[in-house]
């Protein structure tokens, strides 16, 4: 049984890498952001990357690079960029220009006609309009001859060290059962969460502004998860920390594991910050605590503006620390300055979170061929 995947708005290709550990063969991906499109082709080589906004990707393009016929698809993967859903996004829309592109996903699912369907986004998509984006999505489809359902899946219960919420559509036009994964990870579950201790804990100690090149891993029996992310490899790459300035490092040793910019002076705290409310502002400034998991992991892993800075070194987390913390294999380099790297990181789906999704639609395949045998 052939399973082949197309996964649109791609980006470096967080889903695709766990579409591809769940057995699918990625055809192609499609994404704007060029440096995105360099760490893509040199991590899915089997792939062909087709550059370039989506509103010009015409389907006949798609199938001369896959040489797919319509209806022969298996799946059609895509996260419409997130920022006019965001619950950050204060001005969110339908009217959004951003908000329309689901609707060139759309139109790609009604040319090439896969057989299932995989939207991924942010949750405040359910607070547009009460709902207006989901429900236009959901009949869009329906119109299509698709059937869907959607359920919020949260990244740490499939062994990514962070807590993340997304939207997760799943559809098919086969008539096939439609559910989600089952939580694998957490309390009462086969395996424990993966805290940052597991995910990280191997990897070399790193001063702020400090670029390690590639580096052997710290001695000791790694964890499971730090097995997966090394696979076979002896030494790991892009560890390197991004500068903070005089005032950031001054402020960093008064932060405990745990503490964020309560535990500044006052008369260190940035000029807004000094206004704050107690209960205002929680996440910034945050250090990790090595039994915990992350908070969500962003563009910019600033810590002006959420949990980045290091358990129990003063610097903010490396690119390859993001990178574990989003369950990227050591063996994933991202192209691009450092910057473009982190945004890269933060606007993918956890790879962790996409085998999950994966080897859930291969029970729900694997299901329907049986029941119709």
């Amino acid at each position: 049984m052939a399973l082949t995947a197309i996964d649109l708005f791609c980006g470096a290709g967080g889903l695709s890498a766990g579409l591809e550990m769940a057995g699918f063969t990625v055809l192609a991906g499609n994404d704007l952001f060029q440096a995105a499109g360099r760490t893509f082709e040199q991590t899915h080589p089997c792939a062909k990357f087709i550059p370039g906004p989506i509103q010009e990707l015409t389907v006949e393009r798609i199938i001369e690079v896959t040489g797919l016929r319509p209806g022969e698809l298996t799946v059609l993967a895509g996260g419409p960029p997130c920022q006019a859903y965001s619950v950050y996004n204060h001005q969110r829309g339908m009217h959004d220009a951003r908000a329309s592109l689901f609707r060139e996903y759309l139109r790609i699912v009604d040319g090439l006609r896969p057989e299932w369907i995989v939207m991924e986004n942010v949750t405040g998509i359910y607070s547009i309009a009460n709902g207006e984006a989901v429900r236009a999505i959901k009949s869009e489809l329906s119109a299509l001859g698709y059937t869907v359902e959607d359920a919020v899946l949260r990244a740490e219960d499939y062994g990514v060290p962070q807590e993340r919420r997304r939207v997760v559509f799943i559809g098919n036009r086969v008539g096939a059962a439609i559910s989600h994964p089952k939580p694998t990870h957490g309390p009462g579950r086969p395996e424990p969460f993966t805290t940052i201790k597991d995910a990280i804990g191997d990897l070399p100690p790193c001063r702020n502004g400090e670029d390690l090149g590639r580096v052997p891993y710290l001695p000791g029996e790694p964890s499971p998860f730090q097995r997966l992310m090394r696979g076979n490899a002896t030494t790991v790459g892009g560890h390197g920390a991004p500068t903070l300035g005089k005032v950031n490092m001054e402020r960093l040793p008064f932060i405990p594991p745990g503490g964020s910019w309560r535990d500044i002076p006052h008369d260190l705290l940035p000029e807004g910050m000094k206004r704050a409310k107690r209960s205002d502002h929680t996440k910034r400034y945050g250090r990790m605590t090595w039994d915990g998991l992350s908070c969500t992991v962003l563009t910019k892993c600033d810590i002006h503006w959420g949990a980045y800075i290091h358990p129990d070194q003063d610097r903010a987390i490396t690119v390859r620390e993001a990178a574990r913390l989003q369950a990227f294999p050591d063996w994933f380099e991202f192209a691009g300055s450092r910057t473009e790297q982190y945004v890269q990181i933060g606007n993918a789906v956890p790879p962790l979170l996409g085998k999950a999704i994966g080897n859930h639609l291969v029970r729900l395949i694997q299901e329907r061929i049986k029941a119709a045998a």
